[in-house]
């Protein structure tokens, strides 16, 4: 379980992050993230509160998960992360159930939609987390295995955070008129 335990928490570190380096990459990427916000009607009054709160919460969340320092600080962190993603989720699915149509700024700035498929990712992933925190019970582990769980969970935490873009890879598009060429003869 020890092996599960690191790939869980390298791909919540690596989800963490990316947001919040997405977030706070610069002004003009705070300011989206912070307008994006906005446009979610959430808190309309304090959005200036909790965009802060927000990506210092994961700047800590992650920080937790990737210094292993004992166990205790392991669960905590897996805990948080849980708690902050199912706040994350109850957001994300009011909006939706509310009909608002604001981007998903999750990560950097995108024009994809808060939609259900962020509701379903945001639940896998503080399901993952709940998991991560029941296996922490022992922080020691063979180096070559820990090494391969890390390197797995942040290859999964790259997934998740291209997610929107793989999905539209495999979303259908329209087809084109047949071609109206005609043949040589």
């Amino acid at each position: 379980m020890q092996y599960f335990e690191i790939g869980v928490r390298y791909l919540l570190g690596t989800v963490f992050l990316t947001s919040f380096l997405g977030k706070t990459a610069g002004r003009a990427a705070y300011a989206g993230f912070v307008a994006s916000l906005r446009a979610t009607r959430l808190l309309p009054g304090l959005t200036g509160v909790m965009a802060p709160a927000l990506v210092t919460a994961e700047l800590a969340v992650c920080a937790l998960l990737v210094v292993p320092t004992a166990p205790a600080v392991t669960v905590a962190g897996l805990v948080a992360a849980a708690s902050l993603l199912a706040g994350l989720t109850a957001g994300v699915t009011l909006v939706v159930r509310r009909g608002v149509t604001a981007p998903c700024h999750c990560f950097s700035a995108s024009a994809t939609v808060l939609g259900r498929r962020h509701i379903a990712r945001n639940g896998a992933l503080a399901a993952l987390a709940v998991a991560g925190a029941v296996a922490a019970t022992d922080l020691r582990a063979h180096p070559g295995g820990a090494v391969l769980a890390a390197l797995g969970g942040l290859v999964l935490g790259a997934l998740v955070v291209r997610l929107d873009d793989v999905l539209e890879l495999f979303r259908s598009t329209p087809h084109a008129p047949p071609s109206t060429v005609r043949s040589g003869r």
